[in-house]
């Protein structure tokens, strides 16, 4: 007699700067590596069912970037925002959650006034997380598969290396899609993130960018890609324009640049990110 397996519901909740909210395979044929790819994921990792998915674009880094802090306007939607997922939580009998912020809050001269308001009035204990173990959680998310793994958020980017059978090192960028539309991203930032970039190409010759987000995951569905089909520097070109100012196009730069240091064509894009990591981590997986 089998046993059904027992579920009980977890809820993540990751305030990142626009939001609260590999094996190398040699194929003659790309679709058959990127299959071969997402089956060993599928391998190593196990599957999560999303009860409830809820996104609330509020864009803290709009202030945090230019003016150093969260203005009253974004604090009061936030804070509303939050209490408003504690009720979701408690209507979904939600028994475990981790709360995280990111780039916009670390960077925030007001986060700590922020996070103790957030706790008083929802009972949420957010946790204002390093770029390194954002970089940790992303890279967990998809499981030790050995390539260059490349997130592109609102304020950061952050980069791990899996090479050889293990995780090299990771790496945050003060380089995101927010801060490059504000004008706020530092050219020596560019700099340190290119020379860090030819590094690795030198050392280790990554074979592919493992990309997540919510930029490369929009792109790989506005070009009408399937699940488990990669994404190639070509089409990424053909779709760039830099005299356009959005998110996208600031994410498909900092993706093109890494490609093209490191010389690599394929991107595959598991369409994964942090909130799956943090799922993970918090239940031993």
């Amino acid at each position: 007699m089998k046993t059904m397996p027992q579920y009980f519901r977890v809820a993540v909740r990751v305030l990142p700067e626009e939001t609260p909210a590999l094996a190398h395979f040699m194929s003659r044929d790309r679709r058959e590596a990127s299959r071969e790819f997402f089956s060993l994921i599928r391998e190593r990792m196990p599957e999560f069912k999303k009860a409830a998915f809820v996104r609330v674009p509020i864009r803290l880094g709009e202030d945090v970037f230019t003016h150093g802090k969260i203005g009253t306007e974004k604090r009061e939607k936030l804070i509303e925002a939050m209490v408003s997922f504690a009720g979701l939580m408690r209507v979904l009998d939600v028994k475990k959650f981790r709360a995280c912020a990111t780039s916009a809050m670390r960077d925030a001269a007001n986060s700590e006034e922020i996070v103790a308001e957030i706790l008083a009035k929802s009972g949420i204990d957010v946790e204002i997380i390093s770029g390194d173990e954002e970089a940790s959680l992303i890279f967990e998310a998809t499981g030790a598969i050995e390539g260059l793994y490349l997130d592109v958020g609102g304020g950061s980017t952050e980069l791990t290396l899996y090479a050889r059978g293990e995780r090299i090192c990771s790496e945050s960028f003060e380089l995101g899609t927010v801060r490059i539309l504000s004008g706020t991203a530092d050219e020596r930032e560019w700099e340190r993130f290119e020379d860090w970039l030819r590094m690795i190409k030198t050392e280790y010759r990554p074979a592919r960018i493992i990309g997540t987000g919510g930029n490369i995951n929009k792109i790989h569905q506005m070009l009408s890609k399937r699940g488990g089909e990669s994404l190639y520097c070509a089409e990424l070109r053909d779709n760039y324009d830099e005299k356009r100012s959005d998110t996208l196009m600031s994410a498909l730069r900092i993706f093109l640049t890494a490609a093209r240091l490191c010389r690599i064509d394929e991107i595959v894009v598991p369409k994964v990110g942090l909130a799956d990591g943090i799922i993970r981590r918090s239940l031993g997986f």
